[in-house]
């Protein structure tokens, strides 16, 4: 690969992987995401008893939840107008561009990198999916309080880091392939 190095063809080889990553990763945390919590949960020790939801909790799952991407969406809004936010229906919509956003960026540094040096696409992607899991979801979110839970049990923690192994290897698999029609 030594030869063949071409940091603008990495990149855009890299974004393009990161969005189709970004999709598949959303694909797979609705399909097969609550199976891989469900399965997780045989492992999480740190809950033995449940107890039943509060009327609180009850009624709180009926209002839409905000996550990570839709608060973002909402902090650059009003960074960008000066204080004002963005309507729940408005948040719904801004949220998903943040996700591909920050997917192609990523995928586009990864792209970069992997231009240069093979450890940085080491396992297929998911030594990058990992860093950028801890790096994103556990450091990130939690440090610019985007999330509304700390909860780090293995249940809670199981599909999302799932989601970002095939991010990943997904990444890896379609920069492989645009980077060689490159």
């Amino acid at each position: 690969m030594a030869e063949n190095r071409n940091l603008r063809a990495g990149i855009i080889a890299g974004a393009i992987g990161g969005l189709v990553a970004s999709w598949l990763m959303n694909v797979f945390m609705e399909d097969a995401g609550p199976k891989v919590q469900e399965f997780a949960q045989r492992f999480d020790h740190s809950k033995h008893e449940q107890q039943a939801p509060s009327e609180e909790q009850l009624a709180q799952d009926d209002e839409p939840k905000e996550d990570a991407t839709m608060k973002t969406a909402d902090a650059v809004f009003s960074t960008v107008t000066g204080g004002r936010h963005l309507s729940m229906e408005a948040k719904q919509k801004g949220g998903p561009i943040v996700h591909y956003a920050f997917g192609a960026l990523m995928g586009a540094l990864y792209g970069a990198g992997a231009e240069y040096s093979s450890s940085v696409r080491a396992g297929f992607g998911t030594a990058f999916a990992t860093v950028l899991f801890a790096g994103a979801d556990l450091w990130a979110v939690p440090a610019l309080k985007l999330s509304g839970s700390s909860d780090n049990s293995v249940s809670a923690l199981a599909t999302p880091f799932s989601a970002h192994i095939v991010y990943g290897v997904t990444t890896e698999a379609v920069r492989r392939t645009v980077r060689a029609v490159m």
